[in-house]
């Protein structure tokens, strides 16, 4: 398989890279401003710049492509908007239609903030769409351009995305910041009004890669099982640290909070977890739970 990731120094497009390149995949890569470590081929590209993506796939002989890039500030897209459906909204639509023309399979990565959280049940591929913020709003236009573009396409959902990048093995996102606060004694705020299903950025660039080998199509939730509170989260991050480096970590150290008492410039949905059940079904296999999860970062954190 040659693959072509768009986004490769990303927190997911890399380890899309690694797991590739562990699978003897041929890989070639994308980026914005910042040159990944690989040793593969790199080409720097702006992914509203469809003439130069369409150089890049001409120059070669891709089996897939898959976008990893986007723009991912949260309130940064309510302050942008403008860019952000510029980036996320019509650019996958056109990476789209290019590889729709030469008979590529596409994958584009979408979000579960297209959901407002108001359900009482986890959200199934098919649950209506309705976001709450500018970034949620880019997102669904994304997988809707993506889909009216190449009718063969994969669209992946992912939710409150953490793990190691695939280059440096630094760790990213939530259990990084929470494990940081919590080796300097600090303490942390953390919602018990929000639940996410966690999706660790390996295991989500494994199972991509295994769903394009599969020739899956359509739209599928990747995600762990654990549909849990950003709270419940950092307690088992704190009980990890407590375990394996045999450190005092506090339990009073992790405080209670709520998303009411936080101003920011855009609205997050409250209860986003997903249903995992067509992947699962797809592959023939579990999502991993939360535990398995944080068992695979551990030197890490």
């Amino acid at each position: 398989m040659q693959l072509l990731v768009v986004g490769a120094n990303g927190l997911l497009g890399s380890n899309v890279i690694a797991k590739a390149l562990a699978r003897d995949w041929e890989c070639t890569g994308t980026y914005h401003s910042t040159e990944p470590t690989f040793d593969i081929p790199l080409h720097e590209l702006d992914v509203r710049d469809t003439d130069r993506f369409t150089t890049i796939l001409d120059a070669n002989e891709f089996d897939a492509v898959l976008n990893c890039a986007a723009m991912t500030d949260v309130d940064g897209c309510e302050e942008n908007p403008e860019h952000a459906h510029a980036i996320n909204g019509a650019a996958p639509g056109e990476l789209a239609r290019v590889c729709a023309d030469r008979e590529l399979a596409f994958c584009h990565v979408s979000t579960d903030y297209v959901f407002d959280g108001d359900a009482e049940r986890r959200y199934a591929e098919s649950a209506p769409t309705n976001p709450q913020q500018v970034y949620g709003e880019s997102k669904l236009t994304g997988e809707r351009t993506v889909r009216k573009a190449h009718d063969g396409a994969l669209l992946a959902r992912l939710s409150f995305v953490y793990g190691t990048h695939g280059a440096t093995g630094t760790l990213t996102g939530f259990p990084a910041w929470v494990g940081d606060r919590l080796r300097k004694a600090e303490s942390i705020p953390l919602f018990t009004d929000q639940t996410v299903t966690p999706s660790r950025a390996g295991q989500a660039a494994a199972t991509l890669i295994d769903l394009l080998a599969a020739d899956v199509t359509g739209t599928v939730h990747i995600a762990s099982r654990s549909c849990i509170t950003p709270y419940e989260f950092g307690e088992r991050i704190r009980e990890r640290l407590a375990a394996s480096r045999s450190m005092d970590v506090p339990a009073e150290l992790l405080a209670e909070g709520s998303q009411s008492a936080v101003d920011r410039a855009a609205t997050r949905p409250l209860h986003t977890c997903l249903d995992v059940g067509t992947v699962e079904h797809a592959l023939d296999r579990d999502q991993p739970a939360l535990a398995g999860d944080l068992d695979s970062i551990a030197d890490a954190l």
